[in-house]
């Protein structure tokens, strides 16, 4: 690399494996930005479960990559065919490195324009890093398509990043919540979020506490964060004909009970929030910002300095913390 290019610090991994063993910081060739893209100087960068499980994935999609799909910052300069008024605005990231090697852990990141979001006033870079894969999964599962008016809904995970932003998603939208989760910690973070109710899955049976809750009727539906872990119980929860919205599971080749679903009528919608397509990417765009002007909170757990990488993707893989962790590449 000749030394009188302009270079950027980020972190690299080139072979799959423990974060401490693969991450490294390094200088890089400042990324210039092609045709229908911006080029963003990050400042946080969000780290969320699927950023660590592709790192820990058996194979490498890319010869390099650069982890992180969400971030915030400002646009630093534009490619052809974006306005040139583009440049200096503050933006959230979201799918920076989905299907592409390069995210958001670096001092700047080049990607599609559509990918960079203006980002409303008095919102930090902090909070903006966490809500691509979480606060657009959250309006997703909760405003997609297979939602209605008036619904009881049972959150699995309802502190965690996904699901504490769909509580309140839920709660705003009039329908009525009940979270499950994992400690007394979490049950209140889930309750000042505005669920109705929450259920310790590791004391309650949550099917009998369904049934309490509801006279037996069960939930209309479910937002399933571990579809592997949960798949055996949605007969006993969730009332006839009603439905599961999957966005996690923590093994996709689990085994279904289809003859017990096929007798309840129980339907399951699947979605992944890197291929929403255009319409429903622009309702939860608008859905998100509509929620942070009316004091959507985002919990920010942990902050690390770029270097210190390898403990954020440790944090997040432990996933003991209550909130999004964040990196701050200019730190």
């Amino acid at each position: 690399m000749s030394s009188d290019l302009p270079t950027m610090r980020a972190i690299r991994y080139d072979r799959t494996g423990p974060a401490r063993e693969v991450l490294r910081l390094e200088a890089v060739p400042l990324p210039q930005p092609g045709p229908g893209e911006v080029r963003v100087r990050v400042h946080a960068s969000g780290v969320n479960p699927s950023d660590v499980k592709s790192r820990r994935a058996p194979q490498m999609r890319h010869p390099e990559v650069t982890p992180h799909s969400d971030g915030a910052g400002v646009i630093d300069a534009v490619g052809e065919g974006v306005p040139a008024s583009r440049v200096g605005e503050r933006v959230w990231l979201f799918n920076s490195q989905w299907k592409r090697p390069f995210g958001t852990a670096a001092e700047c990141v080049v990607l599609p324009a559509r990918l960079a979001v203006p980002l409303p006033e008095g919102v930090s870079f902090e909070t903006a890093a966490c809500l691509g894969i979480p606060a657009l999964t959250a309006w997703e599962a909760v405003h997609g398509e297979d939602a209605a008016d008036g619904e009881t809904l049972l959150i699995q995970g309802g502190a965690g990043a996904v699901g504490h932003l769909a509580v309140q998603f839920a709660a705003r939208a009039g329908k009525r919540v009940i979270a499950s989760v994992s400690s007394a910690d979490k049950a209140a973070l889930a309750l000042g979020a505005g669920a109705a109710a929450v259920i310790d899955y590791r004391q309650e049976d949550v099917a009998a506490r369904i049934a309490e809750l509801t006279g037996g009727r069960g939930v209309d539906r479910v937002i399933e964060v571990n579809l592997s872990a949960n798949a055996a119980t949605y007969t006993r929860i969730v009332r006839p004909s009603g439905r599961v919205t999957v966005y996690g599971s923590d093994n996709w080749a689990a085994v279904l009970p289809l003859v017990d679903y096929l007798i309840h009528g129980l339907a399951l919608r699947f979605f992944i929030v890197y291929e929403l397509n255009a319409q429903q990417l622009d309702a939860g765009i608008a859905g998100v910002h509509a929620a942070l002007a009316a004091g959507l909170d985002v919990k920010i757990a942990a902050r690390f300095a770029l270097v210190d990488t390898a403990a954020a993707h440790e944090m997040v893989e432990a996933g003991r913390q209550i909130g999004n962790v964040v990196v701050l590449p200019g730190s």
